[in-house]
């Protein structure tokens, strides 16, 4: 690791502390415990071995790409001021990642790679790492290709990452945060929490991530008045399941595997009734 890599790193790790710490200080579900079910399935396994792991096989594929390319030896945005950079890639992966988060909730072979993201029933500012690892595959490999392959500098994939790995934190975190009219455009635990919510009238809404403003501008946002701020269930609404979704980490992982014939339940995103 170079040294931005490293203060990179230190940056995530330091983010986390503060989120465990305001957490406690000044919580969005009063009474919500740190150590919740699957903390350490998720702290362990999901987010420091599945990324660790995950960010080798990612560097191979986009090293391929642009072994086989070339691209990048064009210099195509290379000239731009490392600001500039950092947000035209924000805001394009931004709004890619709104409509294939729309496109995840709508069909069933997304949804199985997705759905183990929405079965945690305490969301803090872990739960965002539960992700299946295909899905985080496709999602950060469309990230972080276009970044090398256009010849960007070399931080900007470092300030990226770690600009997405923090904001995740803080739209899952059990934080009482309250945007007012930034709500508008930024994304924060206010929305977000609802689009993880088992509550009817929040399904199929808040998709974005960092930027709220895609939701406003088609359609999607979800934003209840102040005495229904806080949704009274989170996580999926059924599954194949009797009893509770899987949680151990390579259950879930073989989950989305299941047939194609497999009934979604009320889990699906088909318009049935299901989580989102």
């Amino acid at each position: 690791m170079n040294r931005i890599e490293i203060a990179g790193t230190a940056a995530v790790a330091l983010a986390a502390l503060f989120f465990i710490f305001a957490e406690r200080r000044r919580p969005y579900n009063p009474g919500q415990r740190l150590f919740r079910p699957g903390f350490w399935n998720d702290l362990v396994l999901y987010g420091l071995v599945q990324s660790f792991v995950l960010g080798l096989v990612i560097g191979r594929i986009i090293g391929a790409l642009d072994a086989g390319t070339d691209w990048s030896r064009l210099h195509l945005v290379s000239d731009w001021p490392i600001l500039w950079q950092l947000v035209f890639f924000f805001v394009v992966h931004d709004l890619y990642i709104y409509f294939f988060h729309r496109l995840q909730h709508r069909s069933r072979f997304l949804w199985r790679f997705h759905e183990a993201h929405h079965s945690v029933e305490n969301v803090d500012w872990l739960s965002g790492v539960r992700s299946h690892s295909l899905e985080i595959l496709v999602n950060q490999t469309v990230e972080f290709a276009p970044i090398v392959l256009l010849g960007a500098a070399p931080e900007v994939a470092v300030l990226k990452g770690m600009v997405s790995a923090v904001w995740g934190m803080f739209i899952h975190s059990n934080l009482d945060v309250r945007l007012g009219v930034l709500q508008y455009v930024v994304n924060g635990p206010e929305m977000h929490r609802w689009h993880h919510a088992n509550d009817p009238a929040a399904y199929n809404r808040n998709f974005a991530t960092k930027l709220a403003l895609w939701d406003w501008l088609f359609g999607t946002a979800y934003f209840p008045p102040r005495d229904e701020r806080n949704a009274a269930k989170y996580g999926l609404a059924g599954t194949p399941f009797p009893e509770a979704f899987p949680s151990g980490y390579f259950v879930q992982q073989a989950l989305a595997f299941r047939p194609a014939a497999d009934p979604p339940g009320k889990s699906a995103p088909d318009g049935s009734g299901g989580a989102t």
